[in-house]
């Protein structure tokens, strides 16, 4: 794009830099450590020497505080050292006599005193560490993630530009390598995928938006240029391809034509031109920039391209993040044309709706920038049928010269990619150790397969990646695209550029943390995002969540005052429910699985088929939502507004307080939601609250919104208490003496029990 008010990252002073550091990253010196699988090694069990998970963590009763604390002690006597011996006959500027001065003691007076201040406070923390905090979608960081933030912290790099993190910008360049290949990018052809750090999900999606609008919009912008100015005149009869394959020149195509090219082909045309004309793409840049929408603004782009076309828009799942309509209404384009898709009776977003607002947006002539899918909802854990997505694009509008972006918001659920990643074998065989503790069920493995088919990912390493905020990603399928969200020339697909090494100039932020990607880079050098590492962790998360739903199942069988109904239902492939005998014989097989087995019991083969239901029930990832309902005397409960009233008088037992109390009297932590009609569809709405109820009909047909509980069980943690039992009957323990007491003040039999 244009070089206007543009700060120079890329000046030719720094050119000596970016070499020397393109000399080490070419020379792989910060390239991860390979550990290969020991293919000698004849252990099955997911548990059996794969320990190395308890190392990772500081543990939820601080077992590896030692090793912490040498961790740091460690770092930050190295950073002494570095600084001692830059310049060491430099004189001090802290002496001994000034260490004696009645200012500098009182300083140290008000230092401490604060410190401990703010120590105590901050014991009134949430306790995410515990296996008891099932709440937000926060959790323990990991012990490399830690150490690598607080060890870079002292160096203080900002990774906006290259001379202020000469270091921590090639961990950068090196931790999005390592989500590429993580989401299952990979280079074709002159097609490579890149990666930069954000500062969290949200402006990851808001960034994905704007180059997906940009690239919407870019073709009419070429097309007036080639038109209009003398020194693009060589290109006026660039030919370009249209989604159905038909050629056509760029110059002769209607506006809607222009909005509905490939992805892949917008991105290859400064290139295209500079190889068939010898325009040079700096050229190009410069006579573009004043028909860009980048530059004209929206109003003024509105009036001279767009004229009857009718504004632009986005699809989402009902189940969208808000950080989506939050980009519609940033961008300029409007939260209502943000089209929100209603979802299906699972919970996610619906194929059928979706391929009806498709379809009348084409009848409309009305352009869709993009279509998101959700790979792994903050709200449900569920995800979005991506597979299907892509494949109706590819298969069904393309051919109707029809295109736009598709973007994976995988802040949430970006690392359970890491399940389908082997370790590197021997020579660059894949071959490995057993699969983690649980695999994705059938239909989330297809979704995640599908990955590398979107054209931006977004990944949040301090979500389920375990480490320290602000750490969010986006993934670019191909590189080209970022150039859509700097000012500057559209990127030339050369290998080994250096501005692979200029990460600031992309995206919406300035300044951000370099002690952010040092914490990701060494995370990941220990715990791979492969199956050896985040997918062993994951596999316990996915484990632990899918026996909670399983015991949350198996409360109705001996609770008569009360049920409790899962968010997701139980299904299984075609496949499984012949095998049983159908669906209710599969639980009871599940229940008589489950019954009053120790983990390894459960786990000691670890064979596909002892696990295989367990695997295909529940939500689709490691957040579950529940609500309960309780007995009349005439039946269940009909009234919706009631059984509202009841799970937030539950909540308000296992939420957590903001009223200053210590955390030692939560017994359990878990969060609330409510599924909203309006957002969520009729389909999804009607088909929860029938089951929650036990009627189509319910009382009150008005209330438009189901207050639901919410467990997001992160801990990967296979415990079990002194007797023997796992830790989860604790968890249901305290769950069930939550909801009891509930009712029991619902019904005026008994007070509320002490936290």
């Amino acid at each position: 794009m244009a070089n206007k008010s543009q700060p120079d990252y890329a000046g030719r002073a720094l050119d000596s830099l970016k070499q020397a550091l393109r000399e080490r990253l070419d020379r792989n010196q910060l390239v991860h450590r390979e550990v290969p699988w020991d293919s000698a090694r004849t252990e099955v069990s997911p548990l059996a020497g794969g320990r190395d998970v308890e190392a990772w963590f500081l543990g939820p009763r601080a077992e590896n505080a030692e090793l912490f604390e040498q961790l740091v002690l460690e770092a930050l006597r190295d950073h002494s050292f570095w600084r001692r011996n830059f310049h060491p006959t430099d004189p001090p500027a802290i002496t001994q006599s000034i260490k004696r001065d009645p200012g500098y003691l009182r300083a140290l007076d008000t230092l401490h005193t604060e410190f401990d201040t703010l120590l105590a406070e901050l014991k009134k923390s949430a306790p995410f560490f515990s296996m008891r905090y099932q709440g937000h979608m926060t959790w323990d960081q990991t012990l490399p993630g830690m150490a690598g933030y607080f060890a870079a912290m002292l160096y203080n790099q900002n990774n906006v530009a290259l001379e202020a993190s000469p270091q921590t910008t090639v961990l950068e360049v090196r931790v999005g390598e390592d989500l590429c290949r993580m989401v299952g990018y990979a280079e074709q052809g002159q097609v490579r995928p890149w990666s930069h750090l954000t500062c969290g999900g949200t402006t990851a999606n808001i960034e994905a938006m704007w180059a997906a609008r940009n690239l919407k919009f870019y073709p009419l912008s070429l097309r007036e240029a080639l038109g209009k100015e003398p020194a693009l005149a060589a290109a006026k009869g660039l030919e370009v391809t249209l989604p159905s394959d038909t050629k056509a020149r760029l110059l002769d195509l209607s506006p809607w034509q222009a909005l509905n090219l490939g992805v892949d082909e917008v991105l290859g045309l400064p290139t295209r031109i500079q190889d068939q004309f010898g325009i040079p793409v700096e050229t190009l840049t410069a006579r573009l920039s004043d028909y860009t929408l980048q530059d004209l603004g929206l109003v003024e782009f509105t009036r001279r391209h767009l004229g009857d076309v009718k504004a632009p828009v986005f699809l989402v799942p009902g189940s969208k993040h808000y950080s989506l309509p939050k980009a519609a209404a940033i961008l300029g384009m409007g939260a209502d044309h943000m089209y929100s898709v209603p979802l299906d009776e699972a919970g996610r977003m619906d194929l059928e709706s979706l391929e009806s607002r498709l379809d009348q947006c084409r009848a409309d002539k009305r352009p869709v920038i993009a279509v998101t899918a959700v790979m792994g909802t903050t709200e449900e854990g569920l995800v979005d049928p991506l597979a299907s997505v892509v494949a109706l694009r590819k298969q069904k509008y393309h051919p109707l010269d029809m295109s736009f972006c598709v973007h994976a918001d995988a802040a949430w659920g970006g690392y359970f990619a890491s399940l389908l990643r082997p370790a590197p074998g021997p020579k660059g065989a894949r071959s490995g150790p057993p699969a983690p503790v649980l695999q994705l069920s059938t239909y989330a493995m297809k979704q995640f397969e599908a990955l590398p088919e979107a054209d931006t990912i977004t990944v949040d390493p301090h979500k389920t990646g375990y480490l320290p905020y602000p750490a969010g990603a986006l993934c670019y399928r191909n590189q080209a695209m970022r150039s859509l969200v700097a000012f500057e020339a559209p990127y030339i697909n050369t290998a080994g550029s250096q501005e692979d090494l200029t990460v600031g100039k992309y995206g919406i932020e300035g300044s951000k943390p370099g002690a952010a990607a040092a914490g990701v880079y060494l995370s990941h050098a220990v715990v791979p995002p492969d199956q050896r590492g985040y997918g062993k962790i994951l596999g316990r998360a996915l484990y632990n969540c899918k026996l909670f739903h399983a015991r949350l199942l198996m409360m109705n069988a001996v609770a008569d005052d009360y049920r409790v109904v899962p968010g997701p239902r139980f299904e299984l492939p075609e496949n499984l429910r012949k095998k049983y005998g159908g669906t209710q014989k599969a639980l009871e097989t599940l229940r008589h699985q489950l019954s009053n087995r120790r983990h390894e019991e459960l786990l000691a083969s670890a064979q596909p088929e002892e696990l295989e239901l367990l695997r295909e029930m529940g939500a689709d990832l490691n957040i579950l939502t529940y609500a309960f309902n309780f007995q009349t005397a005439d039946g269940l409960n009909p009234s919706l507004a009631k059984a509202n009233d009841f799970n937030r008088g539950i909540y308000d037992r296992l939420g957590v307080k903001a009223d200053g109390r210590d955390i030692y009297g939560y017994r359990l932590l878990v969060s609330t939601t409510d599924f909203i009609e309006a957002d969520y569809g009729k389909k999804f709405f009607a088909d929860y609250e029938e089951r929650l109820l036990g009627t189509a009909t319910p009382e009150d047909a008005e209330e438009g919104r189901i207050t639901v509980l919410r467990s997001v069980i992160m801990d990967p943690w296979i415990t079990e208490d002194l007797e023997g039992r796992p830790f989860l009957d604790t968890i249901i323990q305290e769950l069930r003496a939550a909801v009891e007491d509930t009712l029991h003040e619902l019904k005026g039999t008994a007070t509320r029990r002490t936290r």
